[in-house]
């Protein structure tokens, strides 16, 4: 890759790095949005803990990431550990978009606007940052 791809795998990084703490944050509203208190009330107390104690936890990671991206894109692309961590990142989210359509059933979005919009934005959002990742850990 030449140098213009480059800066542009850089920009990439930083907006992916953007986008993943906004994506973070958007995890404070899975209790109430997805009902956990009146859903979660006849699970035993550790099953329901252990849904918001994960979900704090998988916001947790993906901030880190983002804000991983976005303050050290140079060492993420130009160091032997950055690639290192650019090719977990590029596995991790290839597993993510695989989830995206063999884990969730379709029963959840088809027939649904707004649920299809959002399959449809983060079926696009996994494969970005999955392509972005894979391009960042071949980038000699």
């Amino acid at each position: 890759m030449n140098a213009t791809n480059l800066i542009h795998l850089e920009t990439h990084l930083q907006i992916i790095g953007v986008l993943l703490m906004l994506l973070s944050f958007i995890h404070v509203i899975f209790p109430s949005y997805f009902r956990w208190k009146e859903d979660l009330c006849d699970i035993s107390l550790i099953n329901r803990q252990v849904m918001y104690i994960h979900t704090f936890f998988v916001a947790l990671t993906v901030f880190g990431m983002g804000l991983l991206c976005y303050i050290s894109t140079n060492d993420l692309l130009y160091t032997s550990l950055g690639k290192t961590i650019c090719f977990g990142f590029a596995i991790f989210w290839t597993i993510r978009l695989f989830i995206q359509f063999f884990g969730y059933s379709s029963l959840l979005w088809k027939g649904k606007k707004f649920e299809t919009i959002v399959h449809v934005f983060f079926t696009f959002f996994w494969t970005y940052l999955t392509l972005i990742f894979w391009l960042a850990t071949l980038e000699n």
